[in-house]
């Protein structure tokens, strides 16, 4: 957290350091600020499952290869019987948490959100239900006539204890009007996690990168979570990723977008770290950048490398297909002098290695 005898990085310093820093320099300045706010030298991992419970979607994101539209031939509801397998599967493992969210579909109501997480809370009261991307909570607010406290305060009365960060992409609203022009704008991604720190909801903030963001954009994007955090404190951690393109729209509509680098992501990291000083925990991406840049990550401002991933189905569809298992996360972790420790959603350490 900031002191008042500490200055903040302002947008214009963190642009600077971001195209101009020497990477290593970089690494330093977050390793510091690392320790400074985890002194104890624990990195953090979560065994969970992510559950998509529908790929049927109206929103239609330029980037997303995992939706489909309600009459296509392989869209999809799962029965509640399938989510109890897929539960099983992750308790039998030593999962602690699913991480629940699903296309947009455009015909589900709040009631059917409220019997299937009642269902889950009721059957599984050992799962922590991380699930409803602020998206689909705007949707089934406007689907069922009602308010997005309403759609949180009957979810969270069901068993919902936390949301992610999905759907913020690049909060700027130039950016969001070409890669998804359907979506709700960025004050509106906002304003769910507002509400849901208001009702003691805690959620995490995220980016997506690696379309068509200048930098700015990026840093401006990391300054509306710093200023929400500061209003609410209910952002657990912050996640950044780079868009995958394999079987996008985008793609085919803008070819020339630029693979990005290791180098781009560890220096967003990097400053994301020195930058959103308030925000406790910064989770590291493997899925999207492989085990030897998620372990680099930890030197350049990661404290966490998220979850173990039992299932993904978002990222992977658009060619990203790295997998990690608990022992090989352990093993990155102590690889590079660190102590891993197994937490639960709420960053409370379970188990220690």
């Amino acid at each position: 957290m900031t002191t008042t005898m500490q200055k903040r990085m302002t947008i214009d310093e963190a642009v600077e350091l971001i195209e101009n820093a020497d990477l290593k320099t970089l690494g330093q300045m977050a390793l510091a600020s690392k320790k400074e706010m985890h002194p104890k030298g624990v990195t953090t991992f979560v065994v969970d499952r992510n559950i998509n419970y529908t790929n049927i979607c109206w929103v239609d994101c330029k980037f997303c290869a995992f939706y489909r539209h309600e009459k296509k031939e392989d869209a999809y509801i799962l029965t509640f019987e399938e989510i109890d397998q897929k539960i099983d599967e992750l308790l039998a493992i030593g999962g602690t948490q699913i991480l629940f969210q699903g296309g947009v579909h455009p015909k589900l109501e709040i009631e059917w959100y409220e019997d299937l997480v009642e269902h889950i809370h009721v059957k599984y009261p050992q799962v922590t239900i991380h699930g409803f991307s602020s998206i689909e909570i705007n949707y089934i607010a406007n689907r069922s006539n009602i308010s997005i406290t309403e759609v949180l305060t009957r979810l969270k009365a069901k068993g919902l204890s936390s949301i992610p960060g999905a759907g913020a992409e690049i909060l700027s609203d130039r950016v969001r009007d070409i890669i998804a022009p359907k979506k709700h704008d960025k004050d509106e991604w906002l304003e769910v996690h507002r509400q849901a720190h208001k009702l003691g909801i805690k959620s995490t903030a995220t980016m997506m990168y690696g379309t068509v963001e200048t930098t700015r954009e990026i840093v401006e994007h990391f300054d509306h979570v710093r200023k929400l955090q500061d209003e609410t404190g209910g952002f657990r951690a912050f996640i950044m990723w780079s868009y995958q393109s394999d079987n996008t729209e985008l793609k085919r509509e803008l070819p020339t977008i630029s693979k990005t680098t290791p180098n781009q992501y560890l220096r967003y990291l990097a400053v994301a770290r020195l930058f959103l000083d308030n925000v406790p925990n910064i989770q590291s991406s493997w899925v999207t950048q492989g085990s030897y840049i998620g372990q680099m990550a930890l030197l350049f401002g990661a404290n966490d490398l998220g979850s173990t991933m039992m299932e993904e189905n978002v990222v992977s569809a658009a060619g990203a297909k790295n997998e990690m298992n608990q022992d090989e996360m352990i093993r990155l972790i102590k690889d590079i002098g660190e102590s891993p420790a197994k937490r639960n959603t709420a960053y409370d350490i379970l188990e220690r290695y």
